[in-house]
């Protein structure tokens, strides 16, 4: 009688794991590893058989009792006998209920054929990846690139291992979205398949590192010619491979590809499965990131040899890290080529959308120089910095500096090789970029980050306080003081430039050290350490430069001394470089790059305050002690306006203001008063003058007026063209800044106007000033706009008419 031949699943699993008389010594062990799943198949099979039977008795039991129910329910007539006086409560409480179990029944039924399906699967997942694991161990490293059936057949076996992943991750997406709430089950899923890819993956690059090895990678590195910086052509063996190597290759490039892309596929869907689900917010899914995103495990492969032999060259070299940056490149762009030409055709192949071979190489080596300096050399400085003394501290920041404007360097020149032939969305090129930077290190290393800050602003401090002893550094340049006219001076308020500020040079200086230090730090890959940095480094480095200007201000001690030459000159300076340094602030505010570095969009919010703050204080201090000499000097010739009201023509001499000179006790005010609006006008920027004469001119034109005692004096002719006189040598100090100065002196310009009427207008507008229904609308029909109506009836009734 004939025996029944296998089924073909029987052979096949058998095949794959009798592949040859050897693999029998193994038959024992996979005999047990059956039987043990068997005995938890059979333990699980029980155990919904057993939740299966309570259910559908619990389901049957409430059946029979809703039946009797819905009988009472529908008895003719709708009567109700004392058996069924419960039926009301029955409708509207027990059919709902009975609903909700229906309902339960079912989610349970789906949730059982969910845990089936998905066992089935992750089962298929484990069976595989345990055959791959078993075979590994029988290939070596001459066998690899010959034709094997082994070769094949665990290649095949990788594939289906991906495949398998996929369709687990099919059915647990559709978990997700139609049952968020079936969390533990989709949790205890992930975390078998997490523990099989952690099996599969190192098995993976292990078969990927011995088919390198096998085709001659990495090739040998020539050492460098340092004296010339060259390096002779190395031979890239990606580009030598033969047609059989090449489709090896391919096919193992291509799996392991795969393998990362079902990887990265289920770290999105795990993170996006945290965000939505509150239960998960702390869970371990936080921590994952895509790992498409940090380059493509193929090609990290072919650096990590590569950079072990690098190494090598790297350790004579900790004196010179520019050697080290250079030979990475060096490197890197050698093997640019190689790369593009046989890589990117595949991972086109493979679907990887997005990804660039020449980004994905340029980023393992980056990522590989990043791993030496985190090792070797910022250690080494970082103690060096710790253990400094004063006589060290210049050449250990020299250092940090040295190594920072190396990786400066080095990240810009990557950058190139990395777009080199690649067209970019010009608003994603920075998000690319950011990638690829060396500069990364910071990112786990704070602290590092904390120090190179320091180490700048230490270094800018030292050249700041070295040239802030060199006292021509705080002289204001005077080039722009010009005798051509106000409107001449006019075109100067449109200020750009230190010299338009006549700002001092050590202000440029602050500005450009700032700006090189604010520029240093653009290399960081991300705004939070940037915004460190500037706050570490820049900000701070400006804010003890401001400091100085108001300590410098505070010294002169404008509100308590005479003003002098030297104390005009010094805090016109000051506040001149207060202006420039806030000019600088604002553009630089408005540059997209300082975007979003501060509260309210602005890095520099609060330095900006500071400085409108500082030059404020000190312009009214000026003003302030301007007006109070002007006051002390012509106090007597104030008290005395009007006493020349009783004098009379000599001879009939004509009065007029020809053969009237400036009043004797005015003149000094005047000569003091012109001395200094024309040395501000050489010492401060042409802004903050026009505000500060105008306001000179304002406070004179109160102070005067004020302290004339209208209604008290009687002004003849004499005294109206004697105090029209002196008004008008007032007036003529303010004329070269301009053209029409009685404007900022409006109650003395109006109280002449009124003292200089006709008698007979003077007497009209005198009654008309008495009715105070139109003694406004009087005023401004006189085109008298600041004086009040009883200020003016004061003014013409101290107005005395001859004969």
């Amino acid at each position: 009688m004939s025996s029944t031949p296998p089924a073909a699943s029987l052979r096949g699993f058998l095949d794959a794991h009798f592949a040859s008389p050897g693999d029998l010594a193994a038959a024992p062990a996979l005999a047990e590893l059956l039987r043990r799943e068997c005995a938890e198949l059979d333990a699980s099979l029980r155990r919904l058989e057993a939740q299966l039977g309570a259910a559908a008795a619990s389901w049957l039991a409430r059946s029979a009792g809703a039946r009797s129910d819905l009988r009472r329910i529908r008895s003719p007539g709708g009567a109700v006998d004392a058996e069924d006086e419960g039926a009301e409560t029955v409708r509207k409480v027990g059919l709902p209920a009975l609903v909700r179990e229906i309902q339960r029944i079912d989610t349970i039924r789906l949730y059982a054929e969910a845990t089936l399906q998905l066992e089935a699967l992750v089962g298929n997942l484990e069976d595989v990846a345990f055959s791959i694991v078993r075979q590994a161990s029988k290939l070596n490293l001459p066998s690899i690139l010959r034709k094997s059936n082994e070769a094949e057949l665990k290649h095949a076996k990788l594939l289906n291992a991906v495949n398998a992943v996929r369709d687990i991750e099919r059915e647990l997406v559709r978990v997700s979205t139609s049952r968020p709430k079936w969390t533990s089950l989709i949790m205890a899923v992930d975390s078998r398949v997490d523990k099989t890819l952690a099996i599969l993956r190192p098995q993976a690059l292990t078969d990927y590192r011995a088919l390198l090895a096998a085709l001659g990678w990495p090739p040998s590195l020539s050492s460098p010619d340092t004296e010339h910086d060259k390096y002779s052509q190395i031979p890239n063996p990606l580009v030598l491979m033969n047609e059989e190597n090449k489709e090896k290759y391919s096919e193992s490039f291509l799996a392991l590809c795969a393998l990362q892309h079902v990887q990265a596929n289920r770290e999105v869907r795990q993170c996006e499965i945290a965000a939505a689900t509150p239960a998960l917010a702390d869970s371990k899914y936080f921590d994952k990131t895509a790992c498409l995103d940090n380059g493509l495990w193929a090609i990290d492969e072919l650096v990590h040899p590569v950079a072990s032999r690098m190494e090598y060259h790297f350790a004579k070299w900790s004196e010179q890290p520019e050697f080290i940056f250079t030979l990475v490149y060096k490197i890197t762009k050698d093997f640019m080529d190689g790369v593009d030409d046989v890589l990117q055709p595949l991972i086109d192949h493979a679907r990887l959308a997005g990804l660039s071979a020449k980004e994905s190489w340029v980023t393992g080596m980056v990522k590989m120089l990043v791993g030496y300096l985190e090792r070797q050399i910022f250690p080494a400085l970082v103690t060096s910095n710790q253990d400094q003394t004063t006589a060290a501290k210049p050449e250990v920041e020299s250092s940090w500096m040295h190594l920072n404007d190396l990786m400066i360097s080095f990240d810009k020149r990557m950058q190139i090789l990395a777009d080199s032939g690649i067209q970019k969305i010009a608003s994603l090129s920075e998000g690319l970029s950011r990638s690829l930077s060396v500069f990364s290190i910071y990112n786990e290393h704070p602290d590092w980050l904390q120090i190179w800050a320091s180490v700048e602003l230490s270094s800018a401090q030292d050249k700041l306080k070295s040239g802030m002893e060199d006292e021509t550094s705080w002289s204001c340049s005077d080039s722009q003081h010009d005798q051509l006219g106000h409107m001449e001076n006019s075109i100067k308020f449109l200020l750009s430039t230190r010299e338009d500020y006549k700002a001092p040079p050590v202000s440029e200086f602050v500005v450009k050290t700032a700006l090189s230090m604010i520029e240093r730090g653009c290399a960081l890959p991300n705004r939070g350490m940037q915004i460190h940095y500037n706050r570490s480094s820049s900000v701070k480095f400006l804010n003890d430069f401001f400091l100085v200007l108001r300590d410098r201000c505070e010294a002169l001690q404008l509100s308590n001394t005479a003003l002098e030459d030297h104390s005009l000159s010094k805090a016109s300076c000051a506040i001149n470089a207060a202006r420039y340094c806030e000019n600088v602030l604002r553009e630089w505010d408005e540059d997209t790059a300082f975007l979003d570095m501060g509260p309210q969009g602005s890095l520099f919010t609060d330095e900006i305050s500071f400085l409108v703050k500082l030059g404020t204080n000190y312009l009214e201090q000026i003003l302030s002690a301007i007006l109070l000499e002007f006051e002390d000097l012509s106090w007597e010739y104030v008290q005395n306006i009007g006493s020349w009201s009783g004098q009379t023509a000599v001879d009939d001499q004509i009065l007029d203001e020809e053969n009237t000179g400036v009043s004797l006790g005015f003149i000094a005010s005047l000569d003091v008063l012109t001395d200094r609006t024309t040395k501000l006008k050489q010492y401060l920027n042409s802004k903050d003058f026009l505000d500060l004469w105008r306001s000179i001119a304002e406070g004179l034109d109160y102070f005067i007026y004020s302290s004339i005692r209208w209604g008290e004096l009687n002004f003849s002719d004499t005294g109206v063209i004697q105090l029209r006189v002196d008004t008008k040598a007032l007036l003529h100090i303010f004329r070269p800044f301009c053209s029409r100065p009685e404007a900022f002196l409006p109650f003395l310009s109006e109280s002449l106007r009124l003292l200089t009427m006709k008698k007979s207008d003077a007497h009209y507008l005198l009654e008309m000033l008495t009715d105070d229904t139109r003694s406004n609308n009087c005023l401004k029909h006189q085109g008298l706009h600041h004086v009040n109506a009883g200020q003016a009836a004061k003014i013409l009734r101290s107005r005395k008419f001859g004969g």
